[in-house]
């Protein structure tokens, strides 16, 4: 019985937090926008210049794609400040992912690892049963920023993060590695043990001493300077960073013209939804 009731209050709370990201997500879509246009900069680049000891992803972000370890110039001199503190603390800063061009943002949507735990997940919120596409729908906007003008990642302002011990190696746990996707993932998630909630409040504690916002729902993500910033501050002024597109080779950074439009229309999640029943069946995916 206790096992029931524990599984029962699990479920809730995920979908209670999925709901309070959902509406975070309408704060977002509403939240006034004035792009500043500053231009970006290499997190790699700035910290081997300052002589701070940093890590990098090495893995793919969606398919062949590389990682873009680029953000807003501003805040790349924030991070490898925060870089240089986690040093003197004993600790080195690991930069999961950076900024995310549409098209990156779009496939990760898609990726049959992503997409396959989104609808495991949402499956099991449902009682074992396939949801309405419009669940799974509304879950993927919150986990995956299917939407341009509510993920940070593409207008440059946001990093996740992962640390370790520089003595040893050691992840600082968390819980639970980058990416988890449970009831485990939000900051203060209830059923994750005090010891690590105390490591994710203590890296956050660093992060946000430079103004750089978690995300309530994700303990690997922060941001600044952006709409997310600004609500979870009670800023109402429009903020400086909104969707963009970059180019690399001039470092000019464009609005994107439609930041409202699904990346994934309802009818490509479906097909989607389709594709990841199919390979859950042939059990080509884990």
């Amino acid at each position: 019985m206790s096992n029931s009731i524990d599984e029962t209050s699990r479920r809730a709370y995920w979908a209670e937090q999925m709901e309070a990201g959902y509406a975070m997500v309408e704060k977002l879509i509403a939240f006034p926008v004035k792009e500043c246009g500053e231009c970006f900069a290499s997190i790699p680049a700035a910290a081997a210049a300052a002589n701070v000891e940093m890590h990098f992803s090495t893995s793919k972000i969606a398919g062949d794609l590389e990682r873009v370890f680029f953000m807003r110039e501003s805040l790349v001199r924030d991070v490898v400040t925060i870089g240089r503190e986690m040093n003197r603390r004993g600790w080195i800063l690991k930069i999961e992912d950076g900024f995310r061009s549409l098209e990156m943002q779009s496939q990760l949507v898609r990726k049959p690892q992503v997409f396959d735990a989104i609808l495991k997940k949402c499956i099991w919120e449902n009682s074992g049963e396939i949801p309405p596409v419009e669940l799974i729908f509304r879950r993927a906007i919150v986990l995956t920023a299917n939407i341009p003008k509510i993920g940070t990642h593409m207008s440059g302002s946001a990093i996740d993060i992962s640390v370790f011990h520089r003595d040893d190696g050691r992840e600082v746990w968390r819980g639970n590695r980058y990416l988890e996707m449970s009831e485990r993932t939000p900051m203060r998630s209830k059923f994750v043990e005090p010891e690590f909630i105390a490591n994710r409040l203590a890296i956050t504690a660093m992060m946000e001493a430079h103004g750089l916002m978690h995300f309530p729902f994700e303990f690997w993500h922060f941001n600044k300077g952006d709409a997310g910033d600004h609500i979870l501050n009670g800023i109402s002024l429009p903020c400086r960073f909104g969707p963009v597109n970059w180019n690399p080779r001039t470092n000019e950074v464009t609005p994107v013209p439609d930041p409202l439009s699904p990346l994934n229309p309802m009818e490509v999640v479906e097909k989607e939804i389709a594709a990841a029943l199919h390979r859950a069946r042939e059990g080509s995916v884990t």
